[in-house]
């Protein structure tokens, strides 16, 4: 394992839109700045999941495409010399005197200070609990939408009542022959705006219902069979090509409880002050892994907090240095 004696003034961890956005900043404050990202490219769950996905809440943009966001981002983030290093996991980081210790899977580096932008962690999609289907996965049962190719005229079944649920539905709208929405609940827990353009669409819309069982047919059709809620015969049958399950992610943050430093957590959430520090002195955390009064989980809300935090951090390192002017006097090199 490679040990640097490079002393960076900012490491951050995690190389989604926040992650990327923050580097960004810390590159207009000239700060010594490394990204660890454990995946193969930068653009977190976007990059990952739903490149295709139509991102509304950016602002500027009346509409943009997930992969499109992420292209754009990087190109202001390649701008600044940082440096990045994906394929790497964290693995321990460990308090110094004048800082902290990072180790990865890969390196050992030091650091000034630490910027944790690592959402909810590992994204292990929620499971469809049907018995005898996982030999399906990859073939007509998916759990994003990442390839809308595989999807075009064929008839699909969105199961989830969510924003991703939703936003897949409307994704697919206009490539699949035909699509099915089926939520356990009678009304859906999404923007309104997004849940009245579900209802204007030509989805088909199926509530209260849960999907009871699974068959394949011989012509390679799902025959998927749909319990009302609350019954115990009221059976409906749909057949689909492809079935698109949106029941959210299990969280996994395993690899922060087993470095040498502790967060003081809400409901698995690491919880920051106004400036996003944690509560180890010298870490921060911004993005969808953090939890303070009025949090929002948007990816705007991160583009807001990564700037308090790196500024925060600038005037710990570099007291005498004159604070941030505003944006609009800052200027790339």
């Amino acid at each position: 394992m490679t040990v640097t004696d490079e002393i960076y003034d900012i490491t951050i961890i995690g190389g989604g839109p926040v992650g990327m956005f923050a580097g960004f900043y810390a590159g207009l404050r000239t700060a010594r700045t490394q990204l660890i990202e454990s995946l193969s490219e930068l653009g977190g769950q976007v990059q990952a999941l739903y490149p295709e996905k139509v991102i509304l809440d950016i602002a500027g943009f009346p509409a943009i495409k997930g992969s499109d966001l992420i292209a754009q981002q990087t190109e202001q983030f390649n701008d600044f010399p940082i440096d990045v290093f994906k394929n790497e996991t964290v693995t321990d980081i460990v308090r110094e005197a004048d800082g902290f210790q990072v180790t990865t899977n890969r390196r050992t580096t030091r650091t000034k200070k630490i910027l944790l932008a690592i959402g909810n962690g590992a994204f292990t999609p929620r499971k469809l609990a049907v018995e005898g289907i996982d030999h399906l996965e990859g073939q007509s049962l998916f759990y994003n939408a990442a390839h809308l190719d595989h999807f075009r005229n064929r008839d699909v079944l969105i199961a989830g009542g969510g924003d991703a649920a939703i936003d897949q539905a409307l994704m697919l709208e206009p490539v699949a022959h035909q699509v099915t929405i089926v939520h356990r609940r009678d009304s859906f827990r999404a923007l309104e705006y997004m849940v009245q353009k579900l209802e204007d669409s030509s989805v088909n819309i199926k509530t209260p219902f849960l999907v009871h069982d699974i068959q394949e047919q011989l012509d390679g059709k799902l025959d998927i069979a749909l319990k009302r809620v609350k019954t115990d015969d009221d059976i409906e049958h749909v057949q689909v090509d492809d079935i698109l399950v949106s029941y959210g992610f299990v969280s996994d943050n395993k690899a922060v409880s087993g470095w040498h430093v502790d967060f003081e957590e809400d409901h698995r959430m690491i919880k920051v002050n106004s400036f996003m520090q944690t509560s180890e002195p010298g870490i921060y955390a911004i993005g969808d892994g953090v939890l303070y009064p009025g949090k929002q989980q948007l990816i705007a809300t991160g583009y807001g907090e990564g700037p308090t935090a790196i500024n925060a951090m600038m005037q710990e390192i570099y007291p005498d240095r004159r604070g941030p002017v505003h944006s609009t006097s800052l200027k790339l090199k």
